[in-house]
Order: structure tokens, then C-alpha cells, then sequence
């Protein structure tokens, strides 16, 4: 059973998305269309993440993530297809300690804007970010030793989150265009 790691928010997770966008932006080149750091790593108000930074990368068209497996194998990514996503391309790197997860769209999928928007509510909510952010300790404290229900329990707060951005974002004169 796989353990949970959650450690205090850092800025090094910032330099690490940084130094990994030069990396797959070198091997995506012109199929990328824009590449953004997604996740708690990416929002310091929730206070705490798994030490794992998420990527989300907007593609022209899927089917040319194909083409660059064996660069991200080089890269040290693990090629996991759609894994439980449809319309995604997912890589790990790290193995058992996992340091960073990329996500892969094509530009549309409607999960482009369902992860941009989680991020730019809790960045705009920093009392919703915090809350979310003491669950995660709350949880980690409950199950140290069960990732499987540390993820089920988080995923009722995970879901409400997503539902007020998606409301939120409607109203919102900050449009997520300009990242689309």
C-alpha cells in the first residue's frame, strides 16, 4: 500500500516546475501549445502538497504525444496512456517517489479548464485554499499509511472546489482565455 507524503508548501516547487517547462518544451516544441504548473504545488495559499509537481500540457492534437514517448523515457517518464481519463496522455517520473506528473491535453478538452480553473479559484480564495489545505493534514493524520483512502476521502472537497470555480469562473471578468 502506498504511503502519502504531504509536506509544507515550497518555493522550490515553483524552480522545479521552471526548470522542467524548459525541458518539455524542448521536446514538445511546436505540438505545444502552452504549458502550465497545476496543482497544490502551484498554490501556496493551501499551505501543504505532496511533494509532486503536476503539469498540465495543451496540445494541437493528441496523437503527436506518440511521437515523443521515447524522449520523455529519456527524461525519466514512465508513458501511462489515458489512465482512467479519456482524452489524456499521463507520464510519472520517479517511479515509487514520484516527483512529477504530466498531464497532456489536447487544446479543448474540457479538463483544460476544469484544472486551470481549480487553481485560479483557490489562488483568488485563500480561505477556500486553506480549508483544503487542513483536510489534507487532517487526512494524512488519518490514514498515514493508505494513499488509496487519503485520495477518496479528499475527492468530496476536490469536487465542491470544482463546482465553485466552475460557477465562480462564469461570473469571473478573469477569464481563462488568455491561458487557453
Amino acid at each position: 500500500m502506498r504511503k502519502t507524503n504531504i509536506q509544507p508548501w515550497s518555493e522550490e516547487w515553483k524552480v522545479l516546475f521552471l526548470l522542467e517547462e524548459v525541458k518539455l518544451k524542448d521536446i514538445f516544441k511546436e505540438d505545444c501549445i502552452d504549458i502550465h504548473h497545476i496543482g497544490s504545488t502551484s498554490i501556496a495559499t493551501v499551505g501543504c502538497a505532496k511533494p509532486i509537481i503536476d503539469i498540465l500540457i495543451i496540445v494541437s492534437k493528441i496523437e503527436c504525444v506518440a511521437n515523443h514517448h521515447s524522449e520523455m523515457n529519456d527524461l525519466g517518464y514512465e508513458t501511462k496512456g489515458e489512465n482512467g481519463i479519456k482524452g489524456r496522455r499521463y507520464f510519472e517520473k520517479g517511479g515509487n517517489n514520484r516527483t512529477h506528473h504530466v498531464h497532456i491535453f489536447e487544446e479543448g478538452h474540457p479538463q483544460i479548464v476544469t484544472h486551470l480553473n481549480f487553481k485560479h479559484y483557490l489562488l483568488e480564495h485563500a480561505d477556500v485554499a486553506k480549508e483544503y489545505g487542513q483536510l489534507k493534514w487532517s487526512l494524512l493524520k488519518r490514514y498515514p499509511h493508505s494513499h488509496d483512502d487519503y485520495q477518496s476521502k479528499k475527492q468530496q472537497m476536490v469536487k465542491s472546489i470544482a463546482e465553485q470555480a466552475h460557477l465562480w469562473s462564469k461570473k469571473n471578468t478573469k477569464s481563462l482565455k488568455h491561458v487557453l
